[in-house]
């Protein structure tokens, strides 16, 4: 990379984001959308302690969101939702 480049800030690398979480009825949430064409994918990876493992489900859905803060949150309120119908019954 060129000196010009770096004082432009071209190639400069994204600053990371604080992990979105939430403990919700004794489950962890954390929003895991991914990057899709024009917006984000909403996605969450729930986690609990079951019998002194953690189990872990990833939340994939098909909904898409433009901005990023709403997919988080859009995230976390999808994870709650199937956290409410199915609770443990997500892990098998």
């Amino acid at each position: 990379m060129s000196i010009l480049s770096r004082l432009l800030g071209k190639h400069a690398k994204p600053e990371a984001r604080a992990e979105v979480s939430e403990t919700y009825k004794e489950f962890r949430i954390i929003a895991a959308p991914q990057p899709d064409e024009g917006g984000y994918r909403v996605g969450a990876r729930i986690e609990k302690e079951i019998g002194g493992e953690v189990k872990v489900h990833r939340l994939v859905r098909a909904d898409t969101v433009r901005g990023l803060d709403e997919a988080e949150a859009f995230s976390i309120r999808k994870a709650k939702q199937m956290i409410d119908e199915q609770g443990e019954a997500i892990f098998r």
